[in-house]
């Protein structure tokens, strides 16, 4: 088998109803059959896919998925509707159709989508992590603000008593008029 295989298995799962799932084609690709003999062998064993395990495309899904993948350009031209398999699905698609190809191509979908769900987890602490990152460097810039504006008063407290001790007194004034000697400070 090829190595690279799990990799193009990886690039042919999508996300849709917020489910990650491989279109039909791709399985069938996978399998080694006509996508028209997989949806049978779906259709005769149809109590092995409940709802959870696969679902078909809306119309506004399928141009979607042709418009955001360029290997599915093809179903453009489909009169049918495409047929989304989870990974349950895909495991239940290689014992219905019971080929060895099917059956060792089924272990590496199961593999795939198991790599996506841990690097999903990864990506998932990570993003904790950075959240917390951004916390606490909100509370520190925060206490760092607080800081500069008590500094900034206290600094400014000081150059007003420096300006205070640095400017000479007014010379007293003189009365205008006549003073007395009991006038006299």
């Amino acid at each position: 088998m090829n190595t690279l295989l799990p990799l193009r298995i990886e690039s042919r799962i999508l996300t849709i109803r917020g489910q990650r799932v491989m279109i039909d084609s791709d399985l069938a690709d996978l399998y080694g059959v006509p996508t028209k003999a997989l949806n049978q062998a779906v259709k005769r064993n149809a109590l092995r896919f409940p709802s959870d395990f696969m679902f078909q495309l809306n119309a506004a899904e399928k141009a979607e998925v042709v418009t955001n993948c360029d290997h599915l350009s093809k179903l453009k031209f489909s009169k049918t509707l495409p047929f989304a398999f989870t990974e349950f699905g895909a495991i239940a698609l290689a014992n219905v159709l019971a080929s060895t190809q099917a059956i060792e191509m089924g272990i590496y979908v199961v593999r795939a989508f198991v790599q996506l769900r841990q690097a999903a987890s990864i990506h998932a602490d990570l993003a904790k992590r950075l959240l917390e990152l951004e916390m606490t460097t909100e509370s520190l810039e925060i206490s760092h603000d607080t800081f500069a504006r008590n500094t900034r008063n206290q600094l400014r407290q000081i150059f007003d008593a420096l300006r205070e001790l640095t400017t000479p007194p007014e010379p007293a004034k003189r009365p205008i008029g006549f003073i007395t000697p009991q006038d006299k400070p």
